[in-house]
């Protein structure tokens, strides 16, 4: 008993340090990608400026990549497979909080276009995003079953970076003349909503459909499937559930 007395504060003090590690536990079999393969980049963009909104969206306290277990022990073995070849996956987008899907409702519903958001879907108004089933008002992404991402090729120069000061070209103009991504030549930006962004669309040349069947192929490969009118997103059939608006918080 006496040994017990002696050791009561100690335990205590351990629980208490332990609490900001248990609050951080995320719900639902989440995980952090980070902690399942810190190799692959990320590059959240609705946490920052770089996006079609121009701003955070609801519900992005932090730029992490999160995800159900299965999916990211999957994007695991891609990247794994991809590494071979000298190139790693860059996540865009994970999981995405319910809240963030309604703030792209509100915004698209808002009844004006700034030139900079334009450029995300030149052929169209953003009021028709929705409808033409570019954006949807109920999202896999808020499942932890879906992620948006592309390819970093490890030998190329990726130092160009987003000048939110900068008039860039549209998302479907040539890779110089557009915002940089930071990664290989698809064909377009991403988060374009145009034919030109659709996995399998003509209008892109030999090298950029090249790229996009390389990811296609890797992630096919670990169960992935592709949305046909968007070459970054990808989706694990069965590793879903309900629809999470938790906060996603700044990476540890």
């Amino acid at each position: 008993m006496r040994i017990l007395k002696r050791l009561a504060p100690l335990l205590l003090t351990a629980i208490g340090l332990s609490d900001p590690v248990c609050a951080e536990t995320l719900p639902g079999g989440f995980v952090r990608l980070a902690d399942i393969d810190p190799t692959i980049r990320q590059d959240i963009r609705y946490a920052g400026v770089n996006n079609f909104i121009g701003r955070p969206l609801a519900g992005y306290g932090g730029a992490e990549c999160i995800v159900k277990r299965d999916v990211g022990l999957a994007l695991k073995r891609v990247q794994e497979e991809l590494a071979r070849q000298h190139l790693s996956l860059k996540m865009l987008d994970c999981y995405r909080p319910v809240r963030a899907v309604h703030d792209m409702v509100v915004w698209s519903q808002n009844g004006h276009e700034t030139p900079a958001e334009r450029r995300y879907n030149p052929a169209f108004s953003k009021k028709d995003l929705f409808r033409l089933g570019y954006i949807a008002t109920h999202s896999l992404h808020s499942t932890g079953s879906a992620v948006d991402l592309t390819l970093v090729d490890l030998n190329a120069d990726n130092s160009r970076t987003f000048d939110p000061n900068k008039a860039y070209a549209d998302c479907t103009a040539p890779e110089a003349a557009r915002a940089p991504e930071g990664s290989v030549d698809m064909g377009t930006g991403y988060d374009c909503c145009d034919r030109k962004a659709h996995t399998a669309a003509r209008l892109i040349t030999e090298s950029q459909r090249l790229w996009r069947m390389t990811l296609v192929n890797a992630m096919a490969k670990q169960g992935f499937v592709n949305y046909a009118k968007e070459w970054w997103h990808f989706s694990l059939p069965g590793a879903g559930g309900p629809a999470y608006d938790f906060e996603i918080k700044p990476p540890r």
